[in-house]
């Protein structure tokens, strides 16, 4: 028993190298794993999928911060001019007051985000739920179908942004309100319901009213909503969205379940778009801002692949 005992401790070397690899393998492999947990793993539902659950696409790769204000002195610019004229344009004339602010906004990632429920771990719902983040579960139908030929039904799990129905209720107050999602109506449709009871949307447009351009697919032409471009103005995650019109977008940081503390809807979207509805013409006010028309052409779309 006690040459047993030996045998086991006095290992040959080889034989204890390999242990000692192997161990620090597996501890590399458990670091590695958190790490990728930390980051967040889990997809949200994208409004440029091509599924009604709408799972996330190339446009994903193109996540857009907040724009820091660029010096254009630093930007030989070929639309100085084109931008120029727009901005110096007269503004049509009217009654004593101004039109009303139209404001178009997105769904996913901007007023909500949306998870396939299979695939959203309990741990990630009951985070949000304790930090008070409101959610809901929905039954959509996909563009899918069953083997005998029935419409496949999806469960999506959505978060509320917090402050959405004050958000929504203050900007009703002072603009009209227009729902434009990349994504399909199957799914945009009860997910708009259950955020809007009150009907508070004069408008809402789904996948099919958005254009294909040499540039990205899902674009959203606000000429088709309004022809008076000087009080229009549309909120979503995505820039390039609006890049047919950019000096009436106003990029949104996007919101997903891991940020449950967030306030950009009540203390930074709502105070601007107030502002915004004093403007004879929005666009001035906004190029100053983001200089969206510059940071189209830092991501490799000219001039000619915007319209002003």
């Amino acid at each position: 028993m006690a040459e047993l005992t030996r045998a086991e401790v006095y290992m040959p070397r080889s034989m204890q190298v390999w242990r000692a690899l192997l161990n620090w393998l597996a501890f590399f492999l458990q670091i590695f794993a958190q790490i990728i947990r930390a980051v967040g793993q889990y997809p949200l539902l994208s409004s440029s999928s091509a599924t009604t659950t709408e799972t996330p696409t190339s446009t994903s790769t193109h996540r857009f911060k907040r724009l820091p204000v660029v010096d254009s002195t630093e930007i030989e610019s070929p639309a100085t001019v084109e931008i120029a004229a727009v901005l110096d344009s007269p503004v049509p004339a009217g009654d004593d007051s101004i039109e009303k602010l139209t404001v178009v906004l997105d769904l996913d990632e901007t007023l909500v985000c949306a998870y396939e429920t299979s695939s959203l771990p309990l741990t990630l719902r009951s985070q949000a739920t304790d930090a008070g983040l409101k959610w809901f579960e929905l039954e959509c139908v996909s563009s899918d179908k069953e083997f005998d030929g029935k419409p496949k039904i999806s469960y999506v799990t959505v978060f509320e942004r917090p402050g959405l129905q004050e958000f929504l209720n203050g900007l009703s107050e002072f603009a009209e309100l227009v729902l434009f999602t990349a994504g399909l109506e199957g799914y945009a449709r009860p997910l708009v319901d259950r955020i809007d009871k009150e009907n508070r949307f004069s408008l809402r447009l789904y996948r099919p009213s958005t254009i294909c351009t040499e540039y990205r697919e899902h674009v959203k032409d606000l000429s088709r909503l309004s022809k008076n471009l000087c009080r229009t103005v549309i909120v979503d995650n995505n820039p390039f969205s609006f890049l047919l019109q950019p000096l009436n977008g106003i990029p949104c940081i996007p919101f997903s379940a891991g940020q449950p503390h967030d306030t950009q809807l009540l203390d930074v979207l709502l105070p601007l778009l107030k502002n915004l509805s004093l403007q004879n013409d929005v666009r001035p006010f906004l190029y100053d801002k983001f200089r969206m028309p510059e940071w189209f052409q830092k991501q490799g779309i000219p001039a000619s692949g915007w319209s002003v």
